[in-house]
């Protein structure tokens, strides 16, 4: 008997495809739906944090140090090649080559370092972008067109400012919806915003900065009812944390109280929660730490760097 062997590897070849064909076309079912993508966890001034002579910082791996970046979330539209970028960190830079491709816009959620500052990068010395939409509250826009040199962005068109108003849905997003709830936090420059994203099957609450709950005339449990996911303040595990600097000048609500808050709550409401925007001390940036297996173990979830979430 002879024994063809081009024609045995060409029928080999034949039959591999008709198994890998159902996934092909299931993965390009799924790369089409939006989705979030994390790209960062850490509280403004990340990890390593300056001047930090602790173990939280002195002991990083190199991976470690490369995977803390500061708070930021995205929503790609693979479809519509449509990316939406939330908050312009000062890692913004390794996180933009997170991304399949530029962002079409960008929201702001206030005025603190960690979450406009990295605009600076979109200017003629660093991208030179042209008219990038930056969605923004309106003491946010009078903070960045009256001030050097983010005005120069708006003056040079490297940035163009779209005006936000409290609980008014954004239109021009593709196929998500954007929401901004005012939150309160110290609004020394801006007022502070969390995010509500509509995507064409499920929703996402953003909330990296606030005072206590009990400040906010909304209630949590209540808002988490209406998304699928939560991604909310989680600067501090515990008081531990605080012992270098007056509470009242960062009363974020601590973990344990956002825990204790929702323990009578649902199984379901609470798998929810993805805790971001960690303070460099918390003790919940290590997956390993006994801070984070308590938290899991109590049915919350811990956002980290990568993590993706169909829309």
């Amino acid at each position: 008997m002879n024994f063809n062997i081009s024609a045995f590897y060409k029928i080999l070849a034949f039959r591999i495809s008709l198994i890998l064909i159902p996934s092909v076309l299931f993965s390009q079912q799924i790369s089409e739906t939006p989705y979030l993508r994390v790209l960062g966890t850490v509280q403004d001034g990340g990890a390593p944090h300056i001047n930090c002579s602790k173990s939280c910082c002195l002991n990083l791996t190199n991976k470690e140090r490369s995977q803390r970046k500061v708070t930021s979330i995205a929503v790609i539209q693979p479809k519509l090649n449509f990316t939406t970028l939330f908050e312009a960190s000062p890692d913004i830079i390794s996180q933009w080559n997170l991304l399949p491709q530029q962002p079409k816009a960008i929201f702001l959620t206030h005025a603190h370092i960690g979450h406009y500052s990295g605009l600076i990068n979109l200017g003629r010395e660093a991208l030179g972008a042209k008219n990038i939409p930056v969605y923004v509250m309106p003491k946010m826009k009078i903070f960045l067109t009256g001030n050097a040199p983010w005005s120069q962005l708006v003056t040079l068109k490297n940035i163009k400012l779209i005006d936000l108003l409290n609980f008014k849905k954004t239109g021009d997003l593709g196929d998500i919806d954007v929401i901004p709830i005012i939150v309160p936090h110290r609004d020394e420059f801006s007022e502070t915003v969390g995010y509500q994203i509509l995507g064409p099957n499920k929703s996402v609450l953003f909330i990296p900065d606030i005072d206590k709950w009990s400040k906010w005339d909304q209630d949590l449990a209540e808002i988490l009812t209406t998304v699928d996911f939560a991604f909310i303040d989680a600067t501090f595990f515990d008081s531990s944390e605080i012992n270098y600097r007056p509470i009242e000048e960062i009363p974020h609500p601590l973990v344990k109280e956002t825990v204790e808050q929702l323990s009578q709550y649902s199984k379901k409401l609470k798998e929810k929660v993805y805790f971001i925007h960690m303070n460099h001390t918390n003790p919940m940036l290590d997956p390993d730490s006994e801070a984070s297996k308590w938290v899991l173990k109590q049915g919350f979830h811990i956002a980290r760097l990568g993590q993706e979430f169909s829309l």
